[in-house]
């Protein structure tokens, strides 16, 4: 099929760019051995016959087929049969390419987490490190003379185009371009290259000679990838994508007809094709290898079989007291800042301000209310503490004389404020605030304590760091994120500094390559005296002399060994006060000497006494997918003593539930929350019916500083089961991201994990596939379920979750899921078979978009009108307006999603709220499960039982049963016929306290 596009791109001859040549040195070559082991004992064999997302590349003799499948290496026939590996499940190795003599497949691999260059001989020996360094480097192509191997690599501030010369292993850089540019292939005489490049001018494929002259070949508004000549040397197909159609192009050299050799009901996979002749050549597509014909518009498949073993873990989940009354530390300590004399230590606990004098051993509580005091900070002479609440409704800037308790609402803004920081004269305070049209992006702000005039500093910081002033007040710092590319989204947290004047700001960073800890009030904090800055590395505690203009002077001095967080100067910067995991101590700056700033602080768990019966029309057991009907529930202090027959004239208190359903308290099992999100963030959870969330990735202290608060009765809100900070690789995007390294270093994130009494670790993008199995080993170890963006290997290394259906990928690609939103065998395979949950977050994934253009009555409930202010419900309308047919592809999503609980997969619902409303776009994300195709009892059995138990908590948890805890909700309606009546919220049991909806209304 052929035709002519006028109207999605043009072929170009001409449009040059010059590029500088330049040699990157020599590198060091590090060795590694293909890894065999034995299947341990508790494993399972899967065969997979499909792959999602996966390349090909031909030998030379065009006999064998080199394939990625879900990060490991095979070979196999070209006329297709069983796949061998020939590189281990640990390396993460993509994109092969084969030499020109046939012997060696090149390819990029994560193991040491960077993608980097390696080599392997075909028969799995050899294996062995081509390029190194922080830097990525992708999409290798071995030159037709064997001589060097093309790349697209970050190392000079964005992609460009490499190669290694094999000889001497040097780098020459090929191109130089502000956009990005990438995957390069060579022409088959090897005297040119093309490439795919982002450039702003003119996007599309680039050719470059050995002159240095670059032409712009292709110009596209769509996504293109994956160019490769045709064997003539006059033709070039490639892939393109747009409109959620992924299909392969062919264009003639000089110009011509565009033709399209893909159908448009194929799923083309992004990657490179391979001939076997002038008319015919493999591509991947459909989750198969397809043998195609110039001139023709079908496509044979050629099968193969790959077996993978995956080792399950059996362990010994850890131990929960759900019923103990017993007074225990508080560990929610968030943001502790010394006073500048020295004497004080402020911080928020129990959702109030506390302040512990040093010498003495029990705090003193400052603020006293149901709503969130959190952040304070110390005006220069001891006299004030600034903080941030939400008693008018939103987070605002607040002040308190610390003599009268005299207290006042500095800014009452229309967005929530965050991290205020007084400056070293005190008059003024840095903040931020919330951009309300771009998630997670604030403002750095100033405000001018006698005047307040608020002045904006800098737009649209993306998750920074407490700013911290420098003793002149000419500058801020802050902890930033400064992207390596523009490609990819990832980078590292650096110092940026800000000048008050409004001058350019800049980066720097103490240690070049290596990120700061998670940009919370992990520092920078500029010393009183201006002469130094306290920071957090590799978690623990570092400081690094500057000059008044904060530039970095020599080498940085490590404080402490253990690990620490939340660092502040005492005001003669002689010494910092720091948390050294759940402890406060203070570090002498010159001889490093540290000394506990002991503290006896308690809180107990709220448990009700006495018994409580709630006499049901129906219950839906989170078992049976039929109801019990007029029953009585007996409830003592916080458990189901019994469920019997209805009894009349019971002396207890008895509910009258008799015309209603009553189910068990729902789990949301993917949303991050923050003090942001207020007080009535606690009960919003609580009137949509769900009594349990699941934090995979939070800032650990806010976390428990939430968890303690709900659990003593401070304030209303769910169980929380939660974990610290995504365990991230080297490089990094949210705020919340832990820089995680081999070692010490990583050995100190689990031991907090341990001491903080984590219900999970939550393994991110960024994390090198060899450790997470550490972190799986030692999560498990400690009876801790372990959660991952990845599938495999993680099914392998005994991973026990897998976090949302597709999402974001160190790749630029999904394993999980294509461009057409279609995944197939490998990963049905993969979850259905090694046991592990997912939490397909489908609602996230269009699924809630998809619902809301289609139902004008998803906003008609009680919850939206009493927990979403009149310019959220505006926007969530107007956005439901805009949703309809934007994601055309939405519908393979669901399809998926049905074949993985068909196939046997164990699913539970959550949403990675609040990037979409928290508790609205659950019930959207169940409401999208029946939709797909799932029945009521199935996505209602998932929202307790099933996520309970993948919670850690199936043993008190998840069911209406006798000796479970007394989650319970009581709703009008029929959810087992009609799901959205689980909106219909009447009451709410958690923990054996009952609430109605007066209670949940208000704050109290």
């Amino acid at each position: 099929m052929t035709r002519h596009r006028q109207t999605r791109a043009i072929v170009f001859k001409l449009m040059s760019a010059s590029t500088s040549i330049m040699l990157a040195g020599i590198l060091h070559l590090t060795p590694a051995a293909n890894a065999s082991t034995q299947p341990p004992a508790d494993s399972v064999k899967v065969t997979l016959t499909e792959g999602t997302n996966m390349a090909v590349a031909l030998s030379p003799d065009k006999q064998t087929i080199a394939m990625d499948l879900q990060g490991t290496i095979w070979v196999l026939p070209v006329t297709g049969g069983k796949a061998r590996a020939i590189t281990d499940a640990l390396g993460d190795c993509r994109q092969p390419t084969w030499s020109p003599d046939g012997t060696q497949i090149a390819f990029q691999s994560y193991r040491d987490g960077y993608f980097h260059i390696w080599k392997v001989n075909r028969d799995g020996s050899g294996l062995r490190q081509l390029t190194s360094g922080i830097y990525h480097d992708r999409e290798p192509y071995w030159s037709p003379d064997g001589a060097s191997i093309a790349f697209s690599s970050d190392r000079s501030g964005n992609y460009d185009i490499w190669k290694i010369v094999l000889k001497s292993d040097s780098l020459v850089q090929l191109t130089d371009h502000p956009g990005s540019d990438y995957s390069p292939v060579f022409s088959t005489d090897g005297k040119s290259i093309a490439y795919v490049s982002e450039r702003a001018t003119a996007a599309g494929i680039y050719m470059g000679d050995s002159e240095g002259k670059h032409l712009l070949f292709v110009h596209s508004k769509e996504k293109l990838a994956s160019p490769v000549w045709h064997p003539d040397g006059q033709h070039i197909i490639f892939n393109s994508f747009a409109a959620g159609i992924s299909q392969l192009e062919m264009v003639k050299m000089g110009g011509g007809d565009w033709q399209t050799l893909s159908r448009d009901v194929e799923d083309v996979f992004p990657f490179r094709t391979a001939w076997l002749s002038p008319t015919e050549y493999l591509y991947t597509a459909d989750g198969q290898i397809k043998l195609g014909r110039i001139g023709t518009s079908t496509a044979e498949t050629i099968a193969f079989t790959a077996e993978v073993t995956l080792a399950r873990d059996r362990y010994a989940p850890k131990k929960r007291d759900f019923d103990t009354a017993v007074s225990t530390p508080v560990q929610g300590i968030r943001g502790p800042v010394v006073s500048n004399s020295g004497k004080f230590v402020a911080f928020a606990a129990l959702g109030d301000i506390w302040v512990l004098e040093t010498g003495k051993s029990r705090p003193v509580q400052i603020t006293n209310d149901v709503f969130i005091d959190i952040d304070p900070v110390w005006s220069p002479d001891d006299r004030w503490l600034a903080f941030t609440s939400d008693r008018n409704g939103n987070m605002d800037l607040w002040i308190r004389e610390i003599k009268t308790g005299k207290e006042v609402c500095l800014l009452d803004a229309a967005d929530n404020l965050k991290f205020p920081s007084w400056s070293a004269d005190g008059s003024q305070i840095a903040f931020y605030q919330a951009d309300p049209n771009a998630y997670s992006r604030s403002s750095l702000t100033v405000i001018d304590v006698k005047t307040q005039k608020v002045t904006t500093l800098y737009d649209g910081l993306f998750e920074a760091s407490q700013p911290s002033w420098s003793n002149d007040g000419k500058y801020l710092v802050v902890s930033s994120l400064d992207p390596y590319s523009s490609r990819f989204r990832e980078g590292i947290s650096k110092f940026l500094v800000i000048p008050s004047d409004r001058s350019g700001a800049r980066f720097a960073s103490p240690v070049p390559g290596r990120s700061l800890a998670t940009r919370g009030k992990n520092g920078p904090v500029i010393s009183p005296d201006g002469k130094a800055i306290a920071y957090i590395l590799d978690n623990v505690l570092w400081i690094v002399r500057v000059d008044a203009r904060l530039n970095i002077l020599g080498w940085p001095v490590q404080l402490t060994h253990e690990l620490a967080e939340n660092p502040s100067w005492t005001g003669d910067s002689k010494s910092i006060v720091f948390l050294a995991t759940d402890k406060l101590k203070r570090v002498d700056v010159a001889d490093g000497r540290i000394e506990p700033l002991n503290m006896e602080f308690n809180w107990e768990p709220q448990r009700p006494e006495g018994r409580l019966v709630i006499h049901a029309g129906k219950i839906f057991d989170g078992v049976s997918d039929k109801y019990t009907e007029n029953a009585d529930i007996v409830i003592e202090q916080n458990r189901i003593r019994e469920i019997v027959p209805h009894q009349p004239g019971r002396k207890e208190r008895v509910i009258d539930a008799s015309r209603q359903t009553v189910i068990p308290g729902l789990f949301e099992m993917h949303t991050h929350q923050n003090a942001q999100l207020g007080e009535k963030g606690g009960r919003l959870w609580l009137a949509y019916g769900i009594t349990s969330i699941r934090e995979p990735g939070t800032d650990p202290y806010d976390a428990l500083e939430r968890k303690e608060s709900w659990t003593s009765g401070k304030r209303l809100g769910p169980r929380s089961f939660f974990t610290g900070g995504h365990m991230e690789g080297n490089r990094i995007y949210y705020n919340r991201n832990t820089s995680n390294v081999a070692g010490a270093q990583l050995e100190l994130e689990l031991g907090r994990a341990a001491t903080l009494g984590y219900d999970m670790i939550k393994t991110y993008v960024g994390l090198p596939d060899i450790l997470q199995k550490r972190v799986t080993e030692f999560a498990h170890a400690h009876g801790l379920p372990v959660s991952s963006h990845e599938i495999y290997p993680a099914a392998g290394l005994g991973v026990d979750g897998v976090e949302h259906i597709g999402a974001t990928s160190r790749r630029g690609y999904s394993p999980k899921l294509s461009a057409q939103n279609k995944s197939y065998q490998d990963v049905l395979a993969l979850t259905a078979q090694s046991g592990i949950y997912m939490t397909p977050t489908i609602s996230l994934h269009g699924g809630m978009n998809a619902l809301i253009s289609g139902d004008s009555l998803f906003f008609d409930h009680w919850q939206f009108q009493a927990f979403y202010a009149e310019k959220q419900k505006q926007e969530l309308r107007s956005a439901a307006a805009r949703a309809r047919g934007s994601n055309k592809t939405y519908q393979n999503i669901e399809k998926t999603m049905v074949r993985l609980m068909r196939s046997g997969a164990r699913l539970t619902p959550g949403t990675d709220s609040p990037i979409i409303p928290s508790g609205l776009s659950y019930h959207a994300e169940l409401q999208s499960w029946v939709a797909a195709g799932l029945s009521p009892f199935e996505t209602l059995r998932a929202a307790t039982q099933w996520s309970a138990r993948q919670a850690g908590a199936g043993d008190d948890l998840g069911a209406i049963q006798p000796g479970k805890l007394a989650d319970i909700v009581i709703i009008d309606g029929d959810p087992l016929t009609q799901i959205k009546d689980l909106l219909n919220v009447k009451a709410v049991i958690k923990n054996g306290q009952y609430l109605d909806i007066k209670d949940l209304k208000e704050a109290k």
